[in-house]
């Protein structure tokens, strides 16, 4: 049986038409009043501001996530925490992570409970936690969904997260574009845990990307577990069944420490690597440009300040600054930018540990 939908009314738009032309300035969003509206009429739901820093409407957020026992982790609780104490108007009910899902769906049932306005949620596993997400939009209080998806979007009101079949376009194609000059280039791949569709989705990535390249062929891919030991104990296998190749893609840059120790141990340097998500440990190592990593792809964590955000924004009736809509959108896929010695110092704030 279809799951029914959802209607809180807490977050539904007041309207569902325009009136008059909407016109965006200074972050803020607008729309023009027609010769025959009535002063006394209530304004239409684009009248509102868009969300900005000034001090609004209190807005209590719930934030649900898994164990910290990744450095990408770690920084999603970072940066949720810090982007909350931004602002004086909110107040950040936080639960400890937890990877086991009935600690996290009982952790998210508590926020329900104390009827936090707003839900942020990256579940440890996303379709085990669908029907708590869909209890939370049920009791009137709408759920922005992190990164690991739900089953059905009636679970959520806004998700937001990264993009893993664009972190491996945009790994091959800088590999790619790299080696144009060479006649036969030969790369490789270390990848994540292959039972995770995550993996499957850069991996079919990369391998897109590089069909625009004939002149480039992947020889070889091993799998680990985004961990260092994995990382290193894998990457000491590519290089004793490849003596020669030009680039390594390895697809997550907590892992790639361990790489790198192998790499080392070995006392190679005859190819350049390409890492991935946006460790500060990267971004160091891109700056310093002494050894082979020399570019790595984001996976940013700052998604979750950016939920924090949208958060706020749907707890106070609010649309996003420089966009023409009423809302927020249901979904904001973010982008998979290289970082390289180019533009390693701009980023290098964004950097987790």
């Amino acid at each position: 049986m279809p799951e029914p939908t959802p209607y809180p009314s807490r977050f539904t738009s007041r309207r569902n038409m325009l009136f008059g032309a909407a016109a965006v300035s200074a972050g803020t969003l607008l729309v023009g009043c027609t010769s025959n509206e009535s002063k006394d009429e209530e304004p239409a739901a684009n009248d509102r501001p868009a969300a900005d820093d000034k001090p609004g409407k209190q807005v209590t957020i719930g934030f649900a996530g898994p164990q910290a026992d990744h450095g990408w982790l770690n920084a999603i609780n970072d940066n949720a925490t810090s982007r909350a104490k931004k602002y004086s108007d909110v107040t950040l009910e936080i639960t400890e992570g937890s990877n086991d899902t009935a600690q996290q769906i009982g952790q998210i049932e508590t926020l329900i409970n104390k009827k936090v306005d707003v839900l942020v949620v990256l579940p440890a596993d996303g379709k085990a936690l669908t029907q708590v997400g869909l209890k939370a939009m049920r009791a009137g209080i709408p759920v922005v969904n992190l990164d690991r998806i739900f089953n059905t979007p009636q679970a959520y009101r806004c998700w937001v997260g990264g993009d893993n079949y664009g972190m491996g376009l945009n790994a091959g194609h800088y590999i790619g574009e790299k080696l144009k000059g060479k006649s036969e280039a030969r790369v490789i791949e270390l990848a994540g845990l292959d039972n995770l569709e995550l993996t499957k989705q850069r991996t079919q990535g990369f391998d897109d990307a590089l069909k625009n390249y004939p002149n480039v062929k992947k020889v070889a891919r091993q799998a680990a577990e985004f961990t260092v030991e994995s990382g290193q104990a894998k990457m000491a296998q590519l290089l004793q069944a490849q003596p020669k190749f030009d680039a390594l893609w390895n697809h997550d840059d907590d892992q790639g420490v361990g790489a790198l120790r192998a790499i080392e141990q070995a006392g190679r340097d005859d190819f350049m690597m390409v890492g991935g998500a946006g460790a500060l440990a990267a971004f160091q190592a891109i700056k310093a440009d002494s050894g082979v990593l020399k570019a790595t792809v984001l996976y940013p964590p700052t998604m979750a300040a950016s939920a924090i955000d949208l958060a706020r924004a749907l707890g106070q009736g609010k649309g996003v600054g420089g966009l023409a809509e009423y809302e927020i959108p249901a979904s904001i896929t973010l982008y998979s930018a290289v970082v390289d010695k180019t533009n390693v110092d701009q980023y290098m704030s964004t950097g987790f540990k």
